[in-house]
């Protein structure tokens, strides 16, 4: 086997303990979202490359509309103003 491919299996591995650690902090904080939700979304092949599910995709395509129609509609509103 080779080190880089161990190397990523490893980091594989830990980020899935730590979504776990964070699952059960939130949960111990009352937090709504589960940690298998959060382990689901982002998975990591074995060339190193992270693919997103199409659900979290259209979530943070929603997520980055709305923040940008936020910043137009206050830009609108200062150009109103002068």
């Amino acid at each position: 086997m080779n080190i880089v491919e161990a190397l990523h299996k490893e980091a594989e591995n830990l980020s899935k303990q730590l979504a776990a650690v964070k699952g059960a902090i939130e949960a111990l904080n009352g937090s709504s979202k589960s940690a298998a939700i959060q382990t689901k979304s982002v998975t990591v092949h074995s060339n190193g490359r992270r693919t997103m599910s199409a659900a979290v995709r259209a979530r943070i395509s929603q997520k980055a509309k709305a923040r940008w129609a936020k910043i137009r509609a206050e830009q609108s509103k200062s150009k109103a103003a002068k």
